[in-house]
C-alpha cells in the first residue's frame, strides 16, 4: 500500500473520521465502518487531508487545470487540496458552490474561480451519486470539462445494480475517479494493526455481500 494511503488511514482514525462498529447507513445496510470527513476540522488534520489527495492526485496523473468542491464537506477539502498542490509548487484555481442560489451580493450557485478548462472535482465520497451530478451540470453549464474525480473513501460496493457509484459515474461520463483509499486498503490496514483485526472478519462479510466487482 502507498505511504499516502496508510498517513490518511491513520489521519482518519486519529481524527475519528473513520469508525468501527455497526453503523445503519442511509442506504438501510448494516456497515462495520464509517467514514465522516467531517470530522478533519482542525488545522492540521486539513493540512494532512489535503496533502493525502495531493498525493493521490499526483500518482493518478490527471491533466486538469482547476479544482471544485461540491458543496458542502467537498468546500474544505478541495481547499485544502488546492493549499496543498500550491505547496509543491502549482497553484491553480479553486472554487466551489452553493445548495441554494445567492439572490444579492455576486449572487447565483459558485464561488470562487470562474470554471473554466478542464475541472477536477475533490469530494468525500461518493454516494448515490446525486451531488456529483449536480456539480458536472454546473461545470459543463460554464462551458468548463469534467476532467476527472477525487475522492478520499471509495467504499466498493454496489448501488442499486453491479456496480458501484464510483464505477457508475467513471463509466456515465467517460473519466478517471480516483480515491485515495477504498475497502481493499481499509481490509488490509485493519488486519496489519492489533487494535483494528477484530474487525477484519466484518469488514470481509460486508464486503463479500455488498462488493462490486472489479472490472
Amino acid at each position: 500500500m502507498a505511504p499516502y494511503r496508510l498517513r490518511f488511514l491513520d489521519l482518519a482514525i486519529a481524527c475519528g473520521a473513520l469508525r468501527f462498529g455497526a453503523f445503519t447507513l442511509k442506504s438501510g445496510r448494516e456497515s462495520p465502518y464509517f467514514f465522516n470527513a467531517g470530522r478533519f476540522d482542525r488545522g492540521a488534520a486539513l493540512q494532512g487531508v489535503g496533502e493525502a489527495y495531493a498525493d493521490a492526485i499526483a500518482g493518478a496523473g490527471l491533466d486538469f487545470d482547476m479544482l471544485f468542491g461540491p458543496a458542502y464537506k467537498g468546500i474544505p477539502l478541495a481547499t485544502a487540496a488546492a493549499i496543498a498542490l500550491a505547496g509543491r509548487g502549482r497553484d491553480l484555481p479553486v472554487a466551489f458552490n452553493r445548495k441554494e442560489a445567492k439572490g444579492h451580493g455576486e449572487g447565483g450557485l459558485l464561488i470562487g474561480a470562474p470554471l473554466a478548462g478542464r475541472v477536477l472535482v475533490v469530494d468525500d465520497v461518493i454516494t448515490a451519486g446525486t451531488a456529483v451530478r449536480e456539480s458536472i451540470a454546473l461545470i459543463h453549464a460554464a462551458g468548463a470539462r469534467l476532467a476527472g474525480l477525487v475522492v478520499a473513501l471509495d467504499r466498493k460496493e454496489r448501488g442499486q445494480g453491479q456496480r458501484s457509484a464510483t464505477q457508475e459515474i467513471a463509466a456515465e461520463f467517460g473519466v478517471p475517479v480516483i480515491a485515495i483509499a477504498d475497502l481493499d486498503d481499509l481490509l488490509a490496514f485493519a488486519a496489519d494493526r492489533p487494535e483494528l483485526v477484530q474487525h477484519a472478519g466484518g469488514l470481509l462479510a460486508y464486503r463479500a455481500r455488498y462488493g462490486v466487482v472489479e472490472p
